[in-house]
């Protein structure tokens, strides 16, 4: 089971949004999103994923972002007081997946939801800072939570023996896109998280744990498009602009990006299967347009979400 877990940002809810409205994320997948702000697009998404049954984790304590002051903000009768109420309405359904992360006051919401009903052994948890592995060990000392995301490392696996999920930062990150290389490894979790007695695997997909409250405009414009290689290991292309003196004309800029990504592409065999995700930048390729950065960050997003699916219902069937 694969847990692609994201920022509630717009481009990254959208990218969900297209992919469950099409049927493209696949049963073994099941998106986590940390919520950062209270927003029509995030309840709308949740809204898709209740009508197609198709599971989706939602953070209640983001530690990221403006979620919980815009939470406690919303005046009656205002905008963002209908956010919250359509929120806490869909939340109740079971397709949603209550999620928390491991973290100053975590337990003031563990005891809210075991007076309202909800049952820690249906939870997925995020418990990733160590200094709250004792914390995690005395909530849940008799039940085990539904999923806990955690890092391979020595004091999680001591802790944390059941229902767990591999949670890494597989992007390496450049401080400029012009600095990517052409190609490199990603992730091989998918091959061996089982034998390494976990559930399922998680990462922050190409966009990386970091998180930024607001985008810059690039020198270079890059694409990241994961594919697998023919032992079935993840690896990512990264395709970048050549006019990266200044951050002007981005328009020209994502043309030679994509250019080279066409280019890779249109060779027999395919080097990667066609997804959503890739067809669109396809299509912006042939009719030379521009779909603006958030947009390419969606595309690639949708790209290694559907690609990962389809891998693991057809490695499901074998």
């Amino acid at each position: 089971m694969y847990f692609p877990y994201v920022r509630g940002r717009q481009y990254e809810l959208l990218a969900l949004r297209e992919l469950v409205v099409n049927d493209l994320l696949g049963k073994h997948v099941t998106p986590i999103v940390e919520p950062v702000k209270l927003s029509p697009t995030l309840v709308n998404v949740m809204s898709e994923f209740i009508k197609r049954e198709q599971p989706i984790a939602i953070i209640r304590n983001p530690a990221v972002g403006t979620f919980m002051s815009d939470w406690m903000d919303a005046q009656e009768q205002s905008k963002e007081a209908e956010y919250k109420q359509r929120f806490l309405d869909l939340y109740e359904n079971p397709t949603i997946i209550k999620s928390l992360i491991m973290q100053k006051k975590a337990e003031i919401l563990l005891d809210f939801w075991d007076k309202h009903g909800v049952k820690k052994k249906d939870l997925l948890v995020i418990n990733t800072d160590r200094n709250y592995l004792d914390l995690y060990g005395r909530v849940f000392d008799t039940t085990i939570p539904r999923y806990v995301l955690m890092p391979d490392e020595s004091a999680f696996r001591r802790k944390v023996r059941h229902r767990k999920v591999l949670l890494d930062d597989k992007f390496e990150k450049q401080d400029r896109n012009a600095d990517y290389p052409e190609d490199e490894f990603f992730s091989d979790d998918h091959l061996y998280y089982e034998e390494e007695g976990f559930i399922g695997f998680s990462d922050y997909s190409v966009v990386g744990n970091e998180y930024l409250e607001a985008g810059f405009a690039p020198y270079a414009v890059a694409i990241h498009m994961v594919f697998f290689d023919s032992d079935n290991v993840l690896r990512v292309k990264h395709f970048v602009s050549d006019s990266n003196e200044d951050i002007s004309n981005p328009a020209l800029k994502f043309y030679q990006a994509v250019s080279k990504l066409a280019e890779w592409y249109n060779v027999d065999p395919h080097p990667v299967d066609e997804t959503l995700g890739l067809k669109t930048f396809l299509q912006h390729y042939k009719q030379q347009s521009y779909p603006g950065l958030g947009t390419v960050k969606k595309l690639s997003l949708m790209h290694h979400f559907e690609l990962m699916g389809k891998y693991l219902d057809n490695h499901d069937e074998v």
